[in-house]
């Protein structure tokens, strides 16, 4: 058996926040998880850069990046695509410029606005959701 690869792997993501201070949560089919948008580093990009790619290609929106607002991480099995061992996923405030039409494909199949209150019931995993306790007052 070989060796496991231990390497990090590195991701970026953004909370994508409409001018009525909804959240953007995405829908993915292959996991059947509510997350916020996020996606691996590519070769040769900055991790600022990352999450802008990521966020605009999950939710099909335009944005604007803001302040960082943190960072997760957690283990990753692995998969057809993915070698197992720690991911860190980093996360910026973002403002939504302009949604464009929605079209569903096999990453992200539904893109949804809640109210920061609603994220935490919503969202999928606990280090997400503890991000959004940590950064914003679900509460508003």
């Amino acid at each position: 058996m070989p060796a496991q690869d231990s390497t990090r792997t590195f991701a970026a993501g953004g909370l994508l926040r409409r001018d009525d201070g909804r959240l953007c949560l995405v829908h993915r089919p292959r996991y059947d998880d509510w997350s916020l948008p996020k996606g691996k580093v590519e070769q040769g990009e900055t991790l600022v850069e990352t999450a802008i790619r990521e966020v605009q290609e999950e939710t099909r929106c335009s944005v604007e990046c803001g302040r960082f607002a943190g960072r997760y991480d957690y283990h990753v099995d692995a998969d057809e695509d993915t070698a197992s061992g720690p991911k860190a996923v980093f996360v910026w405030h973002m403002r939504l410029v302009e949604a464009h039409p929605f079209d569903p494909d096999t990453e992200v199949d539904a893109r949804e606005w809640v109210t920061p209150a609603e994220t935490l019931d919503q969202l999928s995993y606990q280090n997400e959701r503890a991000l959004i306790q940590r950064v914003l007052d679900p509460s508003v």
